[in-house]
Order: structure tokens, then sequence, then C-alpha cells
């Protein structure tokens, strides 16, 4: 199991990446990574490794694969909400969310990316709209 850990910075918006897909979490990190104010958390690669890792390390946002090894994003989504009740889940996947077994409004889902979309701006967007805060 892959995880890795910032020091929060002050203000920043603190992202948990959790994909089973090494190219995505890179991918991912590397966007976050260059958005200012923004920052990685931590990462993980499947469900039970993202409900360990929101506990400890409390994200602002939660950037979930909806198929994951273990439990899917979706589960994982309702239990990182028991451990860390102020970060936003937006699940991710290949798949358009209406091609997806899942429901959107399900609990400790706040939002859905479809992975193409992955950008500054969109990651922007959905924090604003997202966010505790908005």
């Amino acid at each position: 199991m892959e995880q890795q850990t910032a020091e929060p910075t002050i203000g920043s918006v603190r992202v948990l990446v959790v994909d089973d897909q090494r190219p995505f979490r890179a991918a991912a990190a590397a966007v976050i990574a260059r958005m200012p104010g923004w920052e990685v958390a931590g990462v993980a690669e499947t469900g039970e490794a993202a409900v360990t890792a929101a506990a400890g390390l409390r994200p602002d946002l939660v950037l979930m694969d909806v198929h994951l090894p273990g439990i899917d994003g979706a589960e994982a989504a309702a239990r990182v909400r028991e451990v860390a009740p102020t970060a936003v889940t937006v699940l991710c996947s290949t798949y358009r969310a209406e091609d997806l077994r899942i429901d959107p409004a399900g609990p400790g889902i706040g939002g859905y990316l479809h992975k193409e979309e992955l950008g500054a701006p969109v990651l922007r967007e959905l924090w604003e709209r997202l966010s505790p805060a908005a």
C-alpha cells in the first residue's frame, strides 16, 4: 500500500487522492501540486486505505475512484464521512456518472468528476461549489 503524507499548510485545500491506478494518482497529484493554495495531503490505493488515511490526515477534499479493490468508492466515501466529517468526497471514474451503479446523492458523496475532466479549473469549481464554506 502506497501512502504519502504532507504537513498541512495554513489556508490550503488539502486533498487525499485515492485510486488503484498509479498513473491517475500521479496525474492528480501533479495537477494539485501546481495549484496555488492546494496541496496533496496523501494518496491511497484502496477504499480501506482511504478511510484510514482520511482519519489521520483530515483532508478537505477526497478524490476517490469509484472502482477500488476491497470496498468500492461509494462505500469508502460513506466511511470517510464517519471518520472525517468535514471532508468533501468527489467520486471519479472513466465512466459517465449515469453509467455507474452508484447513488450520486449517497452518504458521503459530494460530487462526481469524470477523470478526463481533471484539471485545475474543474477542481477549483468543484471546491467552490461543494466546500463547507461555500
